[in-house]
């Protein structure tokens, strides 16, 4: 059997491996294949050991998308679950030797505990919420950014189970004067320049009670390409704050130093609509990205499908925001010239995406050019024209789909 330590040596050279152990030739996907993503050039579909067959956007480090006829389900399986990576080198971490440092200058007693401690000696909660890369959809804009050429599937929807980050913060015992809480993983890069994967939340973040240290999915143990066996879980905000395979936590009274909150994922200033901002982070120019944009998107239908007159259309899809709550969802059947709301399905916690549907029967043979927003409980609606920043971050342009009926 493959194990993954051989799979991540052998994607180096463009070999992958399903998760029975046999090697899979790449399928390329065009046209009706790529649902979902028609503004992309082809992809190809393969599949990283224990997942279903994603989209592949890179080998190494291994980032892979969900196709999103997945995402026709309130909640995304485990196996088709997208992949996001920024360090190559991932261990497969050995539960029985695993801990979970907590300590910093501002901690008054550190700690650490095993993944049994952490469910024996805390309250578990679990909570919905949508985990989605902040590069979701990046490869639609144009001109092309640098980064991952993401189409929609860079997210997925899930409960999160574990315990409370406050409660276990709590009992190390904060000192006066805490800033941020930074977060460290196991990963690394291949060579000793490569900056270590470490996030920050400000205090107040931490301490929500819906931030979470989390250890299973969809009610499984989490997947080890999805964070086993502990990750950080911060809903409403994109998942770059979303540590896998956690080993420690640190509470600091100074602004956090590391790359990946000082330099990367950060947002030109007052672009976004943020109403959760990371103050101690801030300078003149930008701000870390935060929380995500309400969103929308339609699941069962591509552009260039084909209806005959006599049949209804049925779109179906998901709508989404960094926690506020989905109002409501509309959808144009005539370029935007005028709008119907659509049906919202159940209510699964604010953090939570929401389906939706809406039926219509065309009037007349001809091309129909279909557009989708949601909006918050907020009042913030998708926009019209692409909010246009030089990492491509937070993609939430209304959606536009052409059909023809014939």
């Amino acid at each position: 059997m493959i194990t993954r330590r051989d799979f991540l040596k052998r994607i180096a050279g463009g070999v992958t491996a399903c998760a029975g152990g046999a090697l899979v030739p790449r399928i390329v996907l065009a046209g009706a294949a790529s649902k979902g993503l028609p503004e992309l050039p082809a992809a190809v579909l393969e599949a990283l050991p224990g997942k279903q067959a994603l989209i592949k956007r890179s080998y190494r480090p291994p980032n892979f998308e969900t196709p999103v006829t997945y995402f026709n389900t309130q909640f995304t399986p485990n196996d088709a679950f997208f992949v996001r990576y920024h360090l190559a080198n991932i261990p497969e971490v050995n539960v029985q030797d695993w801990k979970l440092r907590i300590g910093g200058e501002s901690v008054e007693k550190p700690l650490e505990f095993t993944l049994e401690q952490l469910k024996s000696r805390f309250e578990a909660v679990e909570i919905a919420a949508v985990c989605q890369c902040a590069g979701n959809r990046r490869g639609m804009v144009r001109p092309q950014v640098p980064g991952i050429q993401w189409g929609h599937g860079a997210m997925g929807n899930a409960r999160w189970k574990g315990v409370r980050l406050k409660d276990v913060l709590n009992r190390a015992g904060l000192k006066k004067g805490v800033l941020e809480v930074v977060f460290n993983a196991a990963d690394s890069g291949m060579v000793a320049q490569t900056p270590d994967f470490a996030k920050s939340l400000p205090l107040a973040k931490a301490l929500d009670e819906n931030t979470l240290i989390a250890f299973e999915m969809n009610g499984e143990p989490l997947p080890h390409w999805n964070g086993f066996p502990a990750r950080l879980v911060v809903p409403g905000w994109t998942a770059t704050y979303w540590v896998k395979h956690l080993t420690s936590i640190d509470a600091i009274a100074k602004p956090f130093e590391g790359y990946w909150v000082k330099t990367a994922y950060r947002l030109p200033k007052e672009a976004f609509p943020m109403q959760e901002r990371f103050l101690s982070q801030e300078n003149q120019m930008n701000t870390p990205i935060t929380e995500m944009m309400v969103n929308s998107l339609i699941t069962n239908i591509e552009s260039g499908q084909r209806f005959r007159l006599s049949q209804s259309i049925d779109l179906k899809g998901i709508a989404w925001d960094g926690g506020y709550g989905i109002q409501q969802v509309e959808v144009s059947i005539d370029e935007g010239k005028s709008w119907r709301e659509a049906v919202i399905g159940n209510d699964h916690g604010r953090f939570s995406w929401r389906q939706w549907h809406f039926r219509f029967k065309p009037h007349k043979k001809g091309s129909y050019r279909l557009m989708v927003k949601a909006t918050n409980r907020s009042g913030v609606t998708q926009p019209l024209q692409l909010i246009q920043n030089p990492a491509g971050y937070h993609h939430n342009l209304v959606q536009t789909i052409d059909l023809q009926v014939i």
